[in-house]
């Protein structure tokens, strides 16, 4: 038969596994709580910014770029086109 002492020895390295795996597994699953919290916070920043692009794009007026480049609203430029700059104003 084994003494006691060595039974006392067993038993105490026995409680301090289950001790040390029921921490492990803690700081484990924190860990992955937290990644998963991190991966949705990203998940929504990112819809957020398209919704924000989505939304500047829907409400900004739609310009041809040829009318507002080509267009010379300086009356005294020899390349005015009184036609042109009166098309832009009316629509």
């Amino acid at each position: 038969m084994a003494s006691q002492g060595v039974n006392v020895l067993r038993y105490s390295a026995l409680v301090a596994g289950l001790v040390y795996g029921v921490y492990h597994q803690s700081s484990i699953t924190s860990q992955t709580k937290r990644a998963e919290i991190e991966h949705e916070y990203a998940r929504k920043e990112r819809l957020i910014e398209q919704a924000k692009a989505e939304w500047k794009k829907r409400t900004t007026p739609q310009q041809t770029q040829t009318q507002t480049s080509s267009l010379v609203t300086d009356i005294s430029d020899p390349n005015f086109d009184l036609e042109a700059f009166l098309q832009a104003k009316a629509v």
